[in-house]
């Protein structure tokens, strides 16, 4: 459905901002990405991608471009740390799908961003331009970036992360507490694992105090991921980074005695990376007039549901939606329908995520992934 046409700014080129640029731009908006980095890297981390979100590629069109490169594991497997007994398995494969009318994927972070990035005309990306100052009057939204440059837009959707500026001005200054724990994880050739076999799920080890989650993130099974949850001193300072590099020998001697198959994956890598594990509380607000927030930039998450992404895509369907539904003409109300519709549910995984129990124990998981968001009913904000 086309409708004048409005200037809409997105900062941040992530999964959840490209996601939201494509799908604005079929509704025939006019839009501007605009990227801090100054070029698109395939960073070095698996993801998984859920029944519900995966029908959010459907409608993107990249459905079968992932299922093409991605992994399809047989169940999710939840494994005792030291005995490796199993302590609950969901089927995964052709079951799920045909429970949820989707697929579970399992693929590298690079390999979906670059999918996403292929949707969106490289003219609408400005790269190397990072936020200095938002502010906004009745009109329009006013952007300062580091590099000098200046850029006006009808509308702003800030998609630029746990670190977003934005998030500053619309709901005010707001400091993270850190969980007292962090994750390593890498990526790295199959090969490297020699006799070892991780099997065909993905597959969580848990600890009493710790865990971790070991998969393969292409079609034909070559590279090996693994994430963990370990306890860290409290003065651990590092910011929520992914490239931060780890100590291989220190994250060892942290699951010394998980089983051996563990130990063995841990000891084939050849480099980690270091994150530390933030929390933070729901926000009052992801809106404030002609701006609003998106993915984890308005509900950031500890990673045990492994939904931070899938909320971000999901975001970025209903935002379109809201804002078609007013036809482009009020955008404040479409914005505030947009936050009505999708609160309850990312406050519910956010929840739900940081209780850290997600699939350790038999688990109906019918609330996630056979949610819908290009059927769901839109709620009006006020």
């Amino acid at each position: 459905m086309a409708y004048a046409p409005i200037h809409i700014g997105i900062i941040g080129a992530g999964i959840g901002g490209l996601a939201a640029a494509s799908l604005l731009l079929k509704r025939g908006c006019e839009v501007t990405v605009f990227e801090q980095a100054a070029a698109f890297a395939r960073v070095g981390a698996g993801i998984q991608q859920s029944p519900n979100v995966m029908k959010v590629h459907r409608g993107l069109g990249i459905e079968k471009r992932l299922r093409d490169v991605a992994f399809a594991p047989q169940t999710s497997l939840n494994r005792d740390a030291v005995t490796g007994a199993t302590t609950n398995e969901f089927p995964l494969g052709r079951e799920v799908e045909e429970r949820y009318g989707a697929p579970f994927l399992a693929m590298h972070r690079g390999d979906l961003h670059e999918a996403l990035a292929d949707l969106v005309p490289t003219s609408k990306l400005r790269l190397g331009y990072k936020l200095k100052s938002v502010d906004q009057d009745g009109s329009k939204v006013r952007l300062s970036f580091e590099n000098g440059e200046v850029a006006s837009v009808d509308a702003l959707v800030a998609a630029d992360g746990v670190h977003s500026l934005v998030r500053d001005y619309v709901s005010g200054p707001e400091q993270p507490k850190f969980t007292g724990r962090v994750a390593y994880r890498t990526t790295f050739p199959v090969s490297l694992l020699g006799d070892v076999d991780i099997g065909a799920s993905r597959t969580k080890w848990w600890g009493a105090d710790r865990h971790i989650v070991i998969y393969f993130t292409t079609a034909a099974r070559d590279e090996v991921y693994f994430t963990t949850s370990t306890p860290e001193k409290a003065d651990w300072m590092t910011r929520e980074s992914w490239s931060t590099k780890g100590d291989l020998e220190e994250l060892k001697e942290a699951f010394k005695t998980f089983h051996p198959d563990v130990r063995a994956t841990i000891a084939a890598a050849p480099e980690v990376h270091k994150w530390g594990i933030f929390e933070r509380n729901p926000l009052p607000t992801w809106t404030k007039g002609r701006i609003t927030l998106l993915g984890d930039s308005c509900h950031p998450m500890t990673p045990y549901m492994a939904s931070g992404a899938a909320m971000a895509l999901e975001d970025a369907v209903i935002l379109a939606r809201a804002i078609e539904s007013f036809n482009g003409t009020s955008i404040e109300r479409a914005f505030q329908t947009y936050e009505a519709t999708r609160n309850p549910r990312t406050s519910a995984v956010q929840a739900g995520s940081g209780a850290n129990n997600w699939m350790r124990s038999a688990t109906n998981p019918d609330w996630l992934y056979g949610h819908d968001v290009w059927t769901e009913q839109l709620t009006l904000g006020v």
